[in-house]
């Protein structure tokens, strides 16, 4: 009785062993993943891409493209900007100025078709569209013709090295007609973040009014 009793009990302790063996285990591969998370996002500060800068850019990009479209698709572009160069070193800002740039005056109109034959909002050449997977007609759709012009633009920033002004220049070519295209665009960038500006004023936390008793 005495031997299956202490035998029992043994058995139980290697259960209770082996059980304090996994909690460790499950323990460890959680701290794991939590490591794993913290160099993703510390690798992604390092980038220099703020989370936060991004989502205030949006309805000030949102606010101006409303002074050229409807206010309805004015908020989808800015919706689309923020979201097409999420995991990309581009902000929103960047693919809103070129919008701005290239189909600004003409209410940012996704069937537009330059004289030189760029389609869509942010007009992508024909063969540009077609070496980033996309079809012409394509172009007319907002979500591709993001799509494709975020990648037209950071291949314009590979051939610049690294420069994100040169990149938007050679997004429009070179010549006195890319001179003038990157004067509108530094305009409409500045329009932009003054509206940035005025927000985060606007919306700045005053200091609490102290009543006092007469």
């Amino acid at each position: 009785m005495k031997k299956r009793l202490i035998l029992v009990i043994a058995c139980m302790l290697i259960l209770i062993s082996c059980d304090q063996t996994h909690v460790q285990q499950a323990h460890f591969s959680l701290k794991g993943v939590e490591s794993e998370l913290d160099r993703e996002i510390r690798q992604v500060m390092e980038k220099g891409i703020n989370l936060e800068e991004r989502k205030r850019q949006v309805p000030a990009i949102a606010q101006v493209f409303a002074l050229r479209a409807e206010p309805k698709r004015a908020r989808w572009l800015a919706a689309l900007c923020y979201f097409k160069t999420l995991g990309t070193s581009l902000m929103p800002i960047d693919l809103a100025e070129i919008a701005l740039a290239e189909t600004g005056a003409y209410g940012l109109s996704a069937d537009l078709v330059s004289t030189a034959g760029a389609l869509g909002v942010w007009q992508l050449m024909p063969l540009r569209a077609k070496s980033h997977g996309y079809t012409p007609v394509e172009m007319e759709n907002d979500e591709k013709c993001a799509e494709a012009a975020v990648r037209e633009l950071l291949i314009k920033l590979t051939m610049s090295h690294g420069n994100l002004d040169k990149a938007k220049k050679y997004y429009c070519g070179v010549g006195p007609q890319a001179n003038a295209y990157e004067v509108k665009r530094r305009e409409f960038r500045k329009e932009i973040l003054e509206g940035v500006e005025r927000r985060m004023l606007n919306t700045a936390v005053k200091p609490a009014t102290v009543l006092t008793t007469s």
